[in-house]
């Protein structure tokens, strides 16, 4: 079986803690499962059409996929540090100003978690007795997903905001100034 550390991204880790890379790596496999099956829906839609003989139940399981990667995505892009975040502006300061920023941008974040938490919990309940045709498939296996996203981006924001001041939110990878090659 395949080590799952090497699906756990290593740039910023003063912000990470160690505890959480299990689901890091929890979080890139369901997104990568996500988008398989996604294009896998999409492919078999078009297919059965093209042939005259449709499933229409493959666009929910392509809705309920979409979405669930879509959020998936979020909250293991918000452990990464590669969605949100003011990076390529915050890389280039120092001191007090960069830690301003970072921590405002942080806070910004946790605020939009705390809502997709309380809103996103209130639309699953209220489609607890909704479904969708023709397979009667409750609208709540879709919007699930939302508070779920909500409170691990609200965990790995306070994450960072944890690490980032006890250690610091400048990276090594911050202050390389190599530039790639523009061909």
């Amino acid at each position: 079986m395949a080590d799952y550390r090497a699906l756990i991204l290593q740039r910023h880790r003063q912000l990470k803690w160690k505890a959480f890379d299990w689901l890091e790596a929890g979080l890139m496999i369901l997104c990568g499962v996500c988008i398989s099956m996604f294009t896998l829906a999409v492919f078999l839609d078009v297919l059965t059409r093209t042939i005259g003989t449709p499933w229409l139940w493959l666009q929910q399981v392509t809705t309920a996929f979409f979405a669930w990667g879509v959020f998936v995505g979020m909250a293991a892009a918000t452990r990464r540090n590669d969605h949100f975040y003011l990076t390529e502006i915050t890389k280039r300061m120092t001191g007090a100003p960069r830690q301003t920023i970072e921590i405002v941008n942080r806070l910004v974040v946790l605020v939009v978690a705390v809502l997709l938490v309380w809103c996103g919990t209130q639309n699953a309940l209220l489609d607890l007795g909704s479904y969708r045709m023709p397979s009667l498939i409750p609208l709540t296996v879709y919007t699930a997903i939302v508070p779920i996203a909500g409170v691990l981006i609200f965990l790995f924001t306070l994450e960072q905001l944890i690490c980032g001041w006890q250690n610091g939110f400048a990276g090594p990878e911050d202050r390389d100034d190599t530039r790639e090659a523009v061909l």
